[in-house]
């Protein structure tokens, strides 16, 4: 034990003396006395132990691991939380597939697996076509002749043994599908001269390649469009975009694809979902220079959104009417068009007594630069399109051919009477697009992606 004597004043109201529990004054453990000149001497004794400096430290580093520690945790929680938001949506996207798939599991297979085999005889066509144009027995054309039967025996042998690997089909198909893009491109008898006009018009098209069946993966999606950029704009040169709706009205959301493959294989996909204020009408947009261009109406006007702003503009265009659309589809009164010469939207007026109206677009200003009256009813046309200057419109002939049947050129202002038909792989379709950057047609015929190789009459 230690002594430790403190020199107290006597005094009833001392702060020293409060301080000292009464319990240690009754214990013995203090004990007082009075000196010579009155003072209180008070003997306080303690146990005999040093201040613990060491455990002290110790515990301050305890406390710093632990302060750091909770920082690390709470760093990992705003990771967990990101890759959360992230899981939740492709949970989202599975919940919708497996909707599907319960709703009609059968049918969903079956359709995947039919349309897989009728793109596979699409193929198989396209390059009997090739071969035989180009007179040619090149190991090439055996090559795809091999890959697609290949193709096919898989087709059938994961249907019959294993659904569950449509995915991997669907992937080896994709790959196969853009050899044979490459090897078109690569044909003389194909081969675009893009944005050349040294021709005199339309000569005949391709038989249609199906390309896909919608992203949505249902048959209820008819009404839309698909297609490429008409204008790439530097690092977007491949962007490819999907919209489709299950009635003619709204249009309010847009896929893009960074590139072709991406929308083979639905993945890796923006979307873009037009606010209230914004949504338009009708299934005539299209995507040139990075902007969707689309029928908005209200007021009834052509709006164009420009994806790397972000930002919208709207031009009213005087005498367009929204009583006449084409014969396939309601709703369908301004139907924008892109060709080597640029940017075009074709509509209906009153004042030319429900006939199509062609109209230039000054990209800069958006705004009109000239007007062309046609003498085709717009109504009795299943839509149209404008190639270096020239719009074309198509009508039915029957459930399974098209034909282009009237042409104006507003270079010339003459019009004629055509008859170059077409095959479909549908009856109906509402969007039918040319574009310049690759000189094919794009059509969204019921709920797939079809395209077609434009030849011109180049004598």
């Amino acid at each position: 034990m230690m002594l430790l004597v403190l020199v107290l004043l006597l005094s009833a109201s001392s702060p020293a003396l409060a301080w000292i529990p009464v319990q240690d004054w009754e214990s013995g453990n203090v004990t007082t006395s009075v000196d010579s000149s009155g003072q209180c001497i008070c003997h306080v004794f303690l146990p005999d132990t040093t201040f613990p400096a060491d455990r002290v430290e110790h515990m301050q580093q305890v406390s710093k691991d632990l302060i750091l520690e909770v920082e690390i945790q709470k760093n990992k929680m705003v990771k967990y939380k990101g890759k959360l938001v992230i899981y939740l949506e492709e949970l989202k996207q599975l919940e919708a597939r497996l909707a599907i798939l319960e709703s009609s599991p059968d049918d969903y297979i079956k359709l995947d697996f039919e349309m897989l085999r009728i793109e596979l005889r699409e193929f198989e066509m396209l390059v009997s076509q090739l071969k035989d144009s180009l007179n040619s027995s090149s190991p090439l054309f055996n090559s795809l002749y091999i890959e697609i039967h290949n193709m096919t025996l898989l087709v059938n042998q994961l249907e019959t043994y294993d659904k569950s690997n449509l995915e991997v089909i669907r992937h080896q198909f994709a790959k196969l599908q853009m050899k044979l893009e490459e090897c078109q491109k690569d044909q003389d008898i194909i081969k675009p001269d893009i944005g050349s006009c040294n021709h005199t018009g339309i000569l005949s098209f391709s038989n249609p390649l199906v390309v896909q069946f919608n992203a949505h993966l249902s048959s209820g999606y008819v009404y839309g469009g698909w297609g490429k950029d008409s204008k790439p704009i530097r690092g977007y040169e491949n962007l490819h975009f999907y919209g489709a709706y299950t009635s003619p009205g709204s249009v309010y959301d847009f896929y893009f694809y960074s590139n072709y493959e991406n929308l083979l294989l639905r993945k890796n996909y923006k979307r873009i979902t037009l606010p209230t204020d914004w949504v338009g009408v009708g299934n005539n947009y299209i995507v040139h220079s990075n902007s969707i261009y689309y029928q908005h109406n209200t007021p009834f006007s052509m709006t164009k959104f420009n994806l790397t702003s972000s930002t919208y503009d709207y031009r009213v265009i005087s005498g367009a009417s929204t009583s006449f659309s084409y014969a396939y589809s309601a709703s369908q009164n301004l139907d924008f068009a892109a060709d080597e010469t640029g940017l075009w939207v074709m509509y209906a007026s009153n004042g030319n007594k429900g006939k199509i109206v062609i109209a230039k677009i000054n990209e800069n200003s958006f705004g009109i630069e000239n007007t062309w009256h046609t003498g085709v009813y717009k109504q009795s046309a299943g839509n149209a399109f404008m190639i270096c200057g020239v719009m074309y419109a198509s009508r039915t002939v029957d459930v399974n051919t098209e034909e282009i049947f009237y042409a104006y050129d507003t270079k010339t202002k003459q019009e004629r009477n055509l008859s170059i038909q077409f095959k479909k792989f549908q009856n109906s379709y509402t969007n039918l697009d040319y574009n310049p950057s690759d000189q094919k047609l794009y059509m969204f015929n019921d709920g797939y992606y079809v395209t077609y190789n434009v030849k011109f009459n180049k004598e």
